[in-house]
């Protein structure tokens, strides 16, 4: 491109911001600087979907809930991320590079590569990227011009001015407004962890009508949306899910809203964070009334997972001697926690069996078992299949 210097350009942004950036021409990237060491570039397993942006300035944000932003000119393209607003836990960035084929002793090095990533509201990113844009495409835009606001905040006051008239006018013009019997029984089954109740109760669910948020068909489902996320992220709180697992992940689902073109993207999007929350408090669940010592053990283990967790582990970082706490798990849920360790990682091994085409042994070096073997020892004893059998029978197509 004539007359830019895009290297330097990105170097100096990519040291301002701490952000891995990139250029590509023609599909092809031709230059990466980022300021810290990533064995693998996690845009790997998005890189198709982010280079097919085609505005100028555009955003893509991933699974994991990293985002990336894109600016575009004719066949160039400039790449920044991956970026969060708030910092993952490292089993979920042990997953992500898992999910990139990390090589097993480069893990640890990814991890502390993305941690040290600088987290920047989304806003923030979207700031670069307008200056960028000007850089290259010579026009200023702000954030006004790529986030959807809604028009009638220009006129705020007239249009609420015209809606009380109207009210006034005809004072038998009512809307009917969310149920609260409805919602409180959607709250309760997060709150419990109850998938299979929210499964029936969804089958056959009264149609609700929420109360009008918004003129706008797309705007009203986000708005929705946003409410639910928040309502339900304080459910899986009280049933015992960390406060900042629940808060982090509705910022991310929020996030990902915004990004929905349609109502019918928003109501899936909304659905599959009802289950999101649901399963993961069941996962914490033992016992009709867990206490806030099971929900601490359970905590821990989730967030521990990829690790070769022992109960020597959960009993130091709880402050309780090993037989005490295998003692008091027991009498509080009636399982054996060695037991309990090994179901759960069996657990996450079918899913990443179910919905990845991982290989048997990435998998078992991924949650910390000693061999492939041991792996398909433990997984049979739990599962009552091998690995490569529960695989055949239950893989969803990618």
């Amino acid at each position: 491109m004539q007359d830019i210097d895009l290297e330097y350009i990105c170097s100096v942004i990519g040291n301002l911001s701490g952000i891995p950036i990139r250029v590509y021409e023609n599909g092809k990237r031709t230059f990466f600087y980022s300021v810290v060491r990533l064995p693998v570039d996690p845009i790997c397993l998005y890189e198709e979907r982010i280079l097919a942006t085609d505005a100028h300035i555009g955003y893509y944000i991933a699974p994991s809930f990293h985002y990336y932003g894109v600016v575009t000119r004719e066949n160039t393209k400039i790449v920044i991320g991956p970026s969060i607003q708030m910092k993952c836990s490292d089993a979920d960035l042990k997953s992500l590079a898992f999910a990139c084929d990390v090589p097993a002793d480069e893990v640890a090095e990814f991890v502390a590569g993305m941690n040290s990533i600088v987290q920047m509201p989304l806003d923030s990113t979207l700031q670069i990227l307008c200056t960028i844009n000007y850089i290259l495409n010579g026009e200023k835009l702000g954030l006004k011009d790529l986030i959807i606001y809604d028009e009638e905040q220009k006129t705020l006051r007239r249009r609420m001015e015209r809606e009380r008239s109207a009210q006034e006018a005809d004072p038998g013009e009512k809307y009917v407004h969310n149920s609260l019997a409805a919602e409180q029984t959607i709250l309760n089954f997060v709150r419990l962890g109850d998938v299979a109740a929210l499964e029936n109760w969804l089958s056959d669910a009264p149609a609700v009508r929420a109360g009008i948020l918004a003129r706008d068909h797309l705007r009203q489902s986000k708005n929705t949306f946003i409410v639910t996320a928040t309502l339900v992220s304080r459910a899986a709180i009280r049933g015992g899910m960390d406060i900042d697992d629940a808060f982090s992940l509705s910022d991310a689902y929020i996030q990902k809203c915004e990004l929905c073109g349609s109502g019918e993207e928003v109501i899936n999007l909304q659905y599959r964070m009802l289950f999101d929350y649901t399963e993961r408090v069941e996962k914490l669940r033992r016992g009709k009334h867990p206490s806030k010592f099971v929900l601490d053990v359970t905590n821990y283990i989730q967030h521990h997972i990829a690790e070769p967790l022992s109960t020597e582990d959960i009993a130091k970082a709880l402050f309780l001697s090993r037989s005490r706490l295998s003692t008091k798990f027991k009498a509080e849920t009636g399982e054996n926690l060695v037991d309990f360790i090994l179901e759960e990682k069996t657990e996450e091994a079918k899913r990443l069996l179910r919905y990845s085409d991982k290989p048997i042994v990435a998998i078992a070096n991924y949650l910390a078992f000693s061999s492939q073997s041991h792996f398909s020892r433990i997984f049979k004893k739990y599962s009552g299949c091998t690995p490569n059998e529960y695989r055949k029978r239950y893989a969803v197509e990618t």
